[in-house]
């Protein structure tokens, strides 16, 4: 398949080392969240565009001989992909892939979480934005918050999954409301719950600014309940950890808005047709499904690769005047 150079690691031209690989393994979802997609869905990939288990696999295990350490999968909803439990099994055994992780809605988490411990998964998000039913649905159009509370339990059973974080999309109007029961969850279970600020990947192009609700406000309201400590960041980190000082658990924030942390990214993102993309908020990708079934070896694919993480965005420029959305949205991406 051609000789790789191996032992380099992939850099950026900026010198940061990229060791993160987020993998959407589809691009549909069973929830329509108002950040994220239209009521009536977006129209999906077709099934021959999406890459097999085998194609991710071959480009995973490219990736990790290229010093690549953790790999995400993600989606749309990556347990709507029929027989997710196999491609776990199938990169858990990549030799120097030392974090495979899941991020999920967890809607259906209760019937696959067994089936993913046993095949490898060791740390799982799941996205909550709201821990009251009414509110769930307002913000998912899906009356779903008992049987994501379920997958959460089902997944949290498991010791060996660790740790699992809930994430919540901080949106102005919102999720002021929510602020101390995120807080008094984080007290009272072992889940570490993380607020994101809210990002202009909507496929309703509806974002703007002043619906951004900055994690130092939410941190402000639960502070003032619940006093909190920081705790230091570890490099390439996208969350400022807080812990409460008497004790009782953390809970994190994520800026991306507010307090970009794109200066020691090292994170890149594989969507589900095979497009690799080095940041969130990028204009151009490359593609990697087109080369991969023509044949192209490791080598060639070594190289298209590294020359697209060398290009690699210095940051997003969401602030900025003239930023422009790119044209995927979340669910095409691949949180």
């Amino acid at each position: 398949m051609g000789q790789l150079t191996g032992g380099n690691p992939l850099v950026d031209g900026h010198g940061r080392r990229i060791s993160d690989l987020r993998v959407s393994v589809t691009d549909r979802c069973n929830f329509r969240c108002q950040y994220c997609m239209p009521a009536e869905g977006l129209p999906w990939l077709e099934r021959e565009e999406i890459l097999s288990f085998e194609e991710i696999e071959r480009l995973v295990r490219l990736f990790v001989s290229l010093g690549v350490e953790d790999v995400r999968l993600t989606g749309g909803e990556p347990l709507a992909r029929r027989d997710l439990p196999r491609l776990v099994a199938m990169l858990a055994g990549i030799p120097g892939l030392a974090d495979l992780s899941l991020t999920t809605n967890g809607y259906l988490l209760e019937r696959e979480a067994a089936a993913l411990v046993a095949a490898g998964i060791r740390r799982v998000n799941v996205s909550v934005d709201s821990l009251q039913r009414d509110r769930f649905f307002q913000m998912t159009r899906r009356d779903a918050l008992p049987q994501v509370l379920r997958g959460l339990e089902a997944i949290g059973s498991h010791p060996s999954v660790r740790p699992i974080k809930v994430n919540a999309v901080a949106i102005r109007g919102f999720s002021e409301a929510e602020a101390l029961r995120f807080a008094e969850f984080a007290r009272s279970t072992a889940y570490q719950v993380r607020f994101i600020e809210f990002m202009p990947l909507d496929a309703d192009a509806a974002w703007t600014p002043d619906q951004v609700l900055k994690g130092e406000e939410l941190r402000a309201l639960i502070d003032a309940a619940f006093p909190l400590e920081e705790v230091p960041r570890e490099p390439s980190a996208t969350a400022r950890v807080f812990r409460f000082r008497d004790g009782g658990g953390e809970i994190g924030f994520i800026n991306p808005i507010s307090e970009p942390f794109c200066a020691d990214c090292n994170r890149i993102r594989l969507t589900a047709d095979g497009k690799l993309r080095t940041c969130l908020f990028s204009l151009h990708e490359t593609d990697l499904r087109g080369p991969l079934r023509a044949g192209a070896g490791d080598r060639e694919l070594e190289e298209t690769i590294r020359a697209a993480v060398w290009r690699k965005e210095l940051k997003h420029r969401v602030n900025e005047p003239g930023f422009r959305r790119p044209a995927r949205t979340m669910s095409a991406i691949g949180g």
